[in-house]
């Protein structure tokens, strides 16, 4: 890498994107006593919900616990008609594989 002075500035800026936090990352703060710790420390306690708008961490919301915020964070989609299974299904069905006893 050269001198950076000699680097064009929409050059800098499209590098320096890359490095940054995208605009609309979500994280849970505990708002438990005492300084942050890991989010297993106190699972129990309230968690808010913060958003990242480029600038700084704006609040969205207060949950109940570490699993709500979990829940939050990383919402699991609703099954489509095609993807659900058939009351019969088994994952124990017949197979073909080498494993199989004949």
């Amino acid at each position: 890498m050269g001198d950076s002075a000699d680097e064009p500035l929409d050059h800098w800026a499209a590098r320096r994107q890359q490095h940054l936090r995208p605009i609309g990352e979500r994280k849970a703060v505990s708002l438990g006593a005492g300084p942050h710790q890991g989010a297993h420390v106190d699972p129990q306690a309230r968690r808010m919900v913060v958003e990242w708008d480029g600038f700084q961490w704006i609040p969205v919301t207060v949950v109940e616990n570490y699993a709500a915020a979990c829940r939050m964070l990383n919402p699991v989609p609703e099954p489509t008609k095609t993807e659900e299974r058939s009351a019969t299904w088994s994952p124990m069905t017949p197979g073909t594989g080498r494993h199989r006893k004949p």
